[in-house]
């Protein structure tokens, strides 16, 4: 069995190495110089860096166990911390080590900065989102429904609208409730206390999967043909034609505008968000008190501690800071974060179509049959854009390719 896996970032990754795994002879094309598609490391400036700022949560359980797999140690190259929200303005919510749900209730009641009356209101709110499942009975942007519970103080303005953007990448006027529902349910709803964890990368991301993943197909006969760009997919009797070369089965990895390119048949979303990554550089020993912080009242949304005095600036979905050039947002950011050090360099990366508008009622790729598979994290319904939800996508596909050659093997999910 031969399968083209197109698209190298990390759900083409995970198709290509379960493919691989159970013994397919495997070619993984990849248009860029490297693996990672929007989740990789850059050499800008003369250092590398990630061509965007990625945060994972405990709950992350196929993308922790991926790079287990091709030999990534997660407890070395992430730093697990229980989860805390921390602004500019005095908020703070931090989670205590206690068993799932006390870890996240005495968080709420705990949080500074927010009255008793309204930490009790969102207690009995979350508790009655989780008792239906955390399933709404329609679709609507996270603005309504949290309007319509009444949730509208402090907790509105510090907790749910900067989690909603950083998670779904999409402001809450315009966001899907229901998916930003999915990921309080895998998050601050799991029965797992360690699910809520932040996982922040002690090193590029390159070094997280990519790369790990690259010398571990290689080393287990698959085929990466890096800078190759495919052009033409075709359907050509019992075989699909990847430029020309005949294949078994192929899985279809790329962004959503490029797979509808070469499939034309694939749904995909008309509408993404952007999102720019501000590296701040200031003297080695500057540090943040917790190295995640959200940033209120300004052009800021999070920040990110890098180390050695390295901070990232996040920037997500369309919005005034779009009008700023490289140079003036740096400016901005830098008065707005206070730092009580000289500011020595900035780089800005920014991606205009980082990734899909995370609308109520968005139509999602259904899961395909036959020798043509649908991955990426646009394709998994469940999430936004997420790093778990592409990699989700690409076992899915691997194991329905594995499935259409092999009708005896147990079907995964």
């Amino acid at each position: 069995m031969r399968v083209a896996v197109i698209g190298g970032g990390w759900s083409g990754i995970a198709a290509a190495v379960e493919l691989t795994a159970a013994g397919v002879d495997t070619t993984l094309f990849e248009a860029g110089r490297i693996l990672g598609g929007r989740a990789r490391s850059v050499q800008l400036e003369g250092r590398e860096l990630d061509n965007g700022q990625h945060i994972l949560l405990g709950a992350y359980r196929d993308t922790l166990a991926l790079m287990r797999r091709v030999g990534a140690d997660p407890d070395l190259l992430l730093d697990r911390r229980p989860l805390q929200v921390v602004d500019n303005a005095g908020f703070r919510l931090s989670l205590p080590r206690l068993p799932a749900p006390l870890n996240v209730a005495w968080g709420l009641l705990a949080a500074h900065g927010v009255g008793l009356g309204e930490k009790l209101r969102t207690a009995w709110w979350m508790e009655c989102v989780k008792r239906r499942g955390f399933r709404l009975p329609h679709d609507i942007t996270v603005a309504e429904w949290l309007d319509a519970a009444g949730q509208t103080g402090v907790l509105r303005n510090r907790l749910w609208n900067p989690l909603c953007l950083a998670a779904l990448n999409t402001p809450v006027e315009r966001a899907s409730a229901q998916l930003f529902a999915n990921v309080l349910r895998d998050s601050l709803g799991s029965s797992h206390r360690e699910d809520t964890d932040l996982l922040l990368p002690r090193v590029p991301l390159g070094q997280l999967l990519p790369e790990p993943a690259g010398r571990w197909l290689t080393a287990h006969g698959a085929t990466i043909r890096l800078r190759h760009r495919v052009r033409s997919l075709a359907s050509e009797a019992d075989t699909l034609r990847v430029d020309g070369t005949s294949f078994d089965a192929a899985i279809l990895a790329v962004a959503p505008q490029h797979a509808a390119a070469l499939w034309p048949d694939t749904p995909a979303p008309q509408d993404f968000e952007p999102i720019a990554t501000v590296y701040l550089q200031y003297p080695p020993d500057t540090q943040l008190s917790f190295p995640l912080r959200s940033l209120s009242g300004g052009l800021g949304q999070w920040v990110v501690d890098r180390g050695n005095g390295l901070l990232s600036c996040i920037l997500s979905g369309r919005g005034g800071w779009e009008m700023y050039d490289d140079a003036a947002l740096s400016r901005v950011l830098d008065r707005e974060l206070q730092i009580d050090a000289p500011l020595l360099g900035t780089s800005v990366i920014r991606e205009k179509r980082a990734t899909f508008s995370a609308t109520p009622g968005l139509h999602r790729p259904d899961p395909q049959s036959g020798r043509l598979q649908i991955a990426g994290d646009y394709s998994w319904s469940d999430y936004p854009a997420t790093l778990e939800g592409a990699i989700r996508s690409g076992l899915r596909a691997a194991h329905a390719t594995l499935d259409c050659r092999l009708p005896n093997r147990p079907r995964q999910t």
